[in-house]
């Protein structure tokens, strides 16, 4: 067999794994639909910044009281309190029991700014927000940092998110890619004698 040969058969199979991995991915990802938001409830909420239609869900949640305080993790640092207030409308529960955690730029950032934040408030329980694309990765993320810390997806759907012949076919593949990167990080930093 030539080195040609060879190398379209690991780019054959390699192709296989991935397609089959995807479509268990995507036939597996949590649904909005599936969750009523008035039998949701933990000791506090966090929600991951990315797109704007993830904060106003997680807004509701807080007035419905299924949590005591909610974290927007990911925060961009020219915005205040307030905007958000006046953007979403939060009221009272807003004011009161919302903080912004400006520290976080990527998935990862927002498990260790929200373990953070969890700790400082002794938080056994998390309602977690975000796209529903993206619930798989930042729960992996997530367990990683907390794995004592209970942990309830809330998947929510963008607006732009319509159907698969929009391109969010292509925002859940890269989706995937991005999980399988992580997944292999984590597990590749937890083995014995692994780099820290």
């Amino acid at each position: 067999m030539g080195a040609a040969s060879f190398l379209f058969r690991i780019v054959f199979i390699t192709g296989i794994v991935y397609g089959a991995g995807f479509l268990v991915f995507l036939f597996s990802l949590p649904q909005p639909s599936d969750i009523d938001p008035d039998a949701i409830n933990a000791e506090a909420i966090v929600v991951l910044t990315g797109e704007g239609q993830r904060l106003a869900p997680a807004v509701d949640l807080l007035r419905r009281g299924a949590g005591r305080r909610l974290l927007i993790s990911g925060v961009n640092p020219d915005i205040d309190k307030e905007e958000l207030d006046t953007l979403l409308g939060g009221g009272a529960a807003f004011n009161c029991c919302a903080d912004l955690g400006f520290d976080a730029i990527d998935t990862h950032g927002n498990a260790v700014e929200t373990r953070q934040w969890a700790e400082e408030h002794g938080y056994g329980s998390l309602i977690v927000v975000t796209g529903y694309e993206h619930m798989p990765r930042a729960l992996l993320e997530f367990f990683s940092e907390m794995p004592e810390i209970t942990l309830i997806p809330y998947p929510v759907r963008q607006a732009e998110e319509i159907g698969l012949a929009d391109g969010s076919l292509a925002l859940i593949n890269a989706e995937y890619a991005k999980y399988l990167a992580s997944w292999l990080q984590l597990n590749l930093s937890a083995r014995p004698g692994a780099a820290t």
